[in-house]
């Protein structure tokens, strides 16, 4: 069986935009909610209610859902990190919240909103954590904390199945992000054997696409693959100039320690011939204290 890679826009909408039992599914796994915090069931919302800030595909809002709290759950699968990307997921979730509000509404009535951020990439690369969760907290005591506002970001090439203190599904999803690709030949069996995750490689199944589909998909991998060629490039391109800039600054340097160093031995001479600092000092450049200290 061929699958395609459950992380492109295309494929990750499929699965957790069209089918709220595996978003509910996701989201329940994922997010650091306790038992009694469980979501039930999820109602999509459009999209538009966050505004687009950038111009790349990969970078937009994928799925937002609201569940029968009333709490809302904003998903996001980002391709590349970029520096301003947790300012852009502070916005988005930020905008879904205020958004609550409503004319001669409290704001007590304001529900909390969650958001999951996917990443298919390194951010913190000295830290062998994968998983980073954020909320509102007092800076000296933990236990206080503004609800609100809850962030969760996933870096996905640092996941391992190995630790037996997490969740089941939890692995379970991350295996099915980070291992179903448009290479595997085979699903893992323990993917196969749980109803969800085998649900959501029913629909990643390349004969489950139209040839226009499969032609999008291919687009978007290309974009992807374009967008960090122009990145990487960026990156040398000002690694070459900084060292360019460095090479010139330390013979600039140089040239200047050298020429000092040369009117320091010139007035030593001098001073050795029994000249008087002042006249050292009008021959030299040098200062009466940098002669003096000679």
């Amino acid at each position: 069986m061929k699958y395609l890679d459950p992380k492109a826009d295309l494929t990750f909408k499929k699965v957790f935009g069209k089918h709220p039992d595996l978003l509910m599914s996701l989201l329940n796994a994922l997010l650091p909610l306790d038992d009694d915090e469980q979501i039930e069931s999820v109602e999509y919302l459009q999209s538009e209610l966050v505004p687009e800030l950038y111009e790349h595909k990969n970078s937009i809002v994928d799925v937002l859902c609201e569940d029968i709290r009333g709490r809302k759950f904003c998903v996001e699968m980002q391709m590349e990190w970029t520096t301003s990307f947790k300012q852009r997921v502070l916005f988005n979730a930020s905008k879904l919240y205020v958004t609550q509000a409503k004319k001669n509404g409290h704001y007590r009535e304001l529900r909390p909103v969650y958001s999951l951020n996917l990443v298919n990439d390194k951010f913190e690369p000295e830290e062998n954590e994968y998983r980073h969760d954020y909320k509102i907290v007092h800076d000296r005591h933990s236990d206080r904390i503004i609800e609100g506002l809850h962030f969760t970001f996933i870096e996905l090439p640092k996941f391992t199945p190995k630790s037996i203190t997490e969740k089941r599904m939890a692995v379970l999803w991350l295996r099915f992000l980070t291992e179903i690709n448009s290479n595997t030949k085979e699903a893992p069996m323990e993917l196969l054997e749980n109803p969800d995750t085998n649900k959501a490689l029913e629909e990643v199944e390349i004969t489950a696409f139209t040839e226009d589909e499969l032609r999008a998909y291919d687009k978007f991998w290309d974009t992807v693959r374009t967008e960090k060629t122009l990145q990487q490039d960026s990156f040398h391109e000002g690694f070459e100039q900084g060292i360019k800039q460095g090479i010139e600054k330390g013979i600039e340097q140089g040239i200047e320690q050298g020429i000092e160093k040369q009117k320091q031995e010139s007035a030593k001479r001098m001073l050795a011939k029994g000249l008087t600092v002042d006249d050292v000092a009008l021959f030299t450049g040098l200062s009466k204290e940098q002669i003096t200290n000679l």
